[in-house]
């Protein structure tokens, strides 16, 4: 008998899988105005690196070896006028009855809406364009002050090439009655949408501010990279709403961090259901003594969706307390990470702080990765930490459909009872509404 030819099968790590790079060149940078230096530097720090593969430790669990890079093209200018338009849905108030300023962020443009009494108290909330013309040497003196341009590749490329960012900026002492708000619409296929937040709120301030990013499901892959940066002053008060509800085409990716100061108080709410794949740093600084912050967090995948947040609770000076519970639950073959981790720096005593994250996987191929993690290098402190991933329960269940209750919806009333202490934590009925809405569509499908 012939013998057959001996057939070797080698199995390479998707990790070894080179990406590759976008096809932007420096011709896209923008160079008007006040950045094109920090601009510049950015451009630098973006071709210095690589983009991440999962052996690198925080993206382990991320895999982004099929990105089309070099297909996306950056919007042209007016570009969103042949572009589905922006639903009314997301331009209605979430956080009251009206807006004290709107801003939308659209493909090559935006718009602007600001209250005038909030003009005559100094506060500034404009988009990137506008505030490179009219106040070009604020924007130049807190751009990157929070997010450095080295801090990732993508954080790298958003600094360079972001025209489409807010700059929200309240002067000491002033309080906002009202929410402001801001939309971020990217249709288009093939296309990069880039964006860069600056929300600066000075000693003795308060101001809420919600922000939504948003697209139509097309067929064509798309990308978002995005920087977030936030300063709290001394005895400051921020609500800072963030919702993410991208297509399902949408590549994500994100570099967020809130620095807040001696009695400084920022309230973080996140809401995530969108995407195709979202890799998310969000990082919160306790830098002055009694500082504190809370970070809520929500996510609701299916289908084949990855979301991955990666957050820190930095304590870094006495006297602070963090806050952070994030919530999420999953159906089809989707997957979701949490990665946290509570630093307590040398000096940081009487450190309050405390993490948890909870999952509910509602079916056996969707997934859930929970990883708490502390490091403590003080001795007075007190942090707690946990994680859970479980599925539905089935007494409550049992009981609901005694009482004749249908399946379907005694398993939504499970799910909205798992997500209630979030719920709990929103003090706005609009998000609330919103969030709930997402539970709804997401088990009905």
């Amino acid at each position: 008998m012939q013998e057959k030819p001996r057939v070797v099968i080698s199995k390479g790590k998707r990790s070894d899988v080179a990406v590759k790079d976008f096809a932007f060149t420096q011709a896209d940078v923008p160079s008007a105005n006040g950045l094109a230096s920090f601009r510049a530097s950015a451009w630098d720090a973006f071709k210095k690196m690589t983009i991440p593969v999962n052996t690198d430790e925080a993206w382990r669990r991320t895999d982004i070896h099929l990105l089309p890079a070099p297909d996306f093209k950056i919007p042209q200018a007016d570009a969103y006028q042949d572009l589905p338009a922006v639903p009314e849905t997301l331009l209605s108030p979430l956080t009251g009855e009206q807006h004290g300023g709107q801003i939308t962020l659209l493909p090559g443009g935006s718009q602007v809406e600001l209250n005038e009494t909030l003009i005559e108290k100094g506060v500034v909330f404009t988009d990137f364009r506008t505030a490179e013309k009219n106040h070009s040497e604020l924007l130049k003196k807190l751009i990157g002050q929070i997010v450095k341009v080295d801090e990732g590749k993508f954080a790298a490329l958003a600094s360079a090439l972001a025209e489409n960012g807010v700059l929200l900026y309240v002067p000491e002492n002033v309080t906002v009655e009202y929410p402001l708000h801001s939309v971020l619409w990217g249709p288009g296929g093939n296309l990069a949408h880039f964006s860069h937040l600056i929300v600066w709120v000075e000693a003795g301030a308060s101001v809420t501010y919600v922000h939504e990013a948003a697209s139509p499901d097309e067929a064509e892959p798309a990308m978002h990279t995005g920087v977030v940066e936030i300063h709290v002053g001394e005895n400051a008060n921020l609500r800072f709403v963030e919702l993410q509800s991208w297509g399902r085409h949408v590549w994500n990716f994100s570099h967020e961090r809130a620095r807040v100061e001696r009695g400084g108080n920022l309230d973080w709410i996140f809401g995530a259901v969108g995407s195709k794949l979202t890799k998310n740093f969000s990082d919160l600084d306790l830098a002055g003594e009694g500082a504190q912050g809370r970070m809520s967090g929500f996510y609701f995948t299916d289908g084949v969706q990855h979301l991955d947040h990666d957050t820190q609770q930095n304590h870094l000076a006495p006297r602070t307390t963090s806050d952070l519970l994030f919530k999420g639950a999953l159906r089809g073959k989707s997957r979701s990470v949490w990665q946290g981790m509570i630093y307590v720096a040398p000096g940081a005593q009487k450190t309050d702080g405390y993490q948890a994250n909870r999952n509910l996987v509602l079916d056996d191929q969707a997934r859930a990765d929970s990883i708490p993690g502390l490091e403590i290098l003080a001795d007075d402190v007190r942090c707690t930490h946990g994680a859970t991933v479980g599925k539905l329960e089935q007494e409550p269940l049992f009981y609901l459909k005694s009482r004749g209750i249908p399946q379907k919806e005694a398993e939504r009333l499970v799910v909205e009872g798992f997500f209630d202490p979030i719920m709990q934590r929103i003090p706005f009925e609009g998000v609330r509404e919103r969030f709930q809405q997402a539970i709804h569509d997401k088990l009905s499908k």
